[in-house]
């Protein structure tokens, strides 16, 4: 679909979700992703059930297509040859590891950037790089809530819920995909590489920003937005009989048009449905996983009319461990 991705190669210093995430972009896209872990792999193999031959739900949607690489980052030989494929062969590394660890490890951007100037090198933190919580680890619950995006969450009168999407860890994610594209693109002028730096914190506060900026122009704090948003009228969920309809009548004349159909309520927010309605099938958003029996959301954008699609199976622990320890034997 786009030449140039395919021969793109991206380290993932990756755990969890936020890392995962943008490193599962590129290899939908078409890069080589090589997900490097530890002994126990990331923890997301664990996280379950369900499970999938032999990893959890989440890790097979988190890093579909990529080679894995099990390297013990103590061990300072195995480190070593780590440091030595990202100088020769990366283009791109994106880490996630806990604040400081990098640095202790010699794997920072100011020393791998040294090592290859042409480098793309993205840090997906917590709460950034400056301030006086950049040291603190930081998780997307904890984000939503110290964002502020908990705070307007729920029901009006009732205790704050968390958004059940990981909207934090994920779109810290695609910010970091964003940074490393446009560098990517600077690169292909100037030669040079560069250092992107994205934050879950950077995050919860941007998903925040059109409440606060409410909050910067009134003075008064936001209260719990149910399902609608208080300066848009009707724009929530509705209880029915049969379930709960979502209406979203954001202008006078949807707001006439909506008069028209009233009593033919049609939409639902379950899964379920989610996945099984015709607009879900029609824009063919959910994708096979190539030899497997798996479908799972695609990328919610095209290029020329096309979707990146899955180019494999999540991959083995430590299935891909020639990439960086060749056999000398073979």
């Amino acid at each position: 679909m786009l030449a140039n991705i395919a021969d793109l190669v991206v380290v993932e210093l990756g755990n969890s979700v936020a890392a995962p995430f943008a490193g599962q972009i590129f290899a939908d896209f078409g890069a080589k992703v090589v997900k490097i872990e530890k002994g126990a792999g990331d923890d997301a193999r664990h996280w379950g059930p369900p499970f999938w031959n032999g990893a959890g739900a989440f890790f097979q949607t988190l890093n579909r297509g990529k080679q894995s690489v099990v390297c013990d980052m103590r061990d300072e030989e195995q480190r070593a040859k780590l440091c030595e494929f990202i100088a020769q062969h990366a283009d791109v590394v994106i880490q996630n590891m806990r604040p400081g660890q990098v640095e202790k490890l010699g794997l920072d951007a100011k020393t791998l950037c040294a090592a290859n100037p042409a480098l793309i090198y993205c840090n997906v933190g917590a709460f950034g790089t400056t301030g006086p919580l950049k040291d603190r680890p930081g998780y997307d619950p904890l984000m939503q809530a110290f964002g502020g995006i908990m705070a307007t969450t729920g029901e009006p009168g009732r205790p704050s819920v968390r958004v059940g999407a990981s909207i934090v860890d994920m779109g810290t994610g695609l910010w970091g995909v964003l940074g490393i594209f446009m560098a990517l693109w600077d690169r292909q002028i100037t030669g040079r590489g560069h250092v992107v730096d994205v934050a879950l914190f950077e995050t919860a506060t941007n998903w925040s920003s059109l409440l606060g900026s409410q909050y910067l122009a009134s003075g008064e704090l936001m209260e719990k937005q149910g399902s609608g948003v208080a300066s848009i009228v009707p724009y929530r969920a509705f209880p029915t009989l049969d379930g709960e309809v979502v209406v979203a009548a954001g202008g006078d004349e949807l707001f006439r048009r909506l008069t028209q159909v009233l009593g033919h309520p049609e939409w639902a927010s379950e899964l379920a449905q989610l996945v099984d309605h015709p607009q879900t099938q029609a824009v063919g958003i959910m994708q096979p996983v190539p030899g497997t029996d798996m479908t799972m959301f695609g990328l919610p954008i095209k290029i020329d009319g096309m979707r990146p699609a899955p180019q494999g199976v999540p991959p083995q622990l430590g299935a891909h461990n020639h990439v960086l320890f060749p056999d000398p034997e073979k």
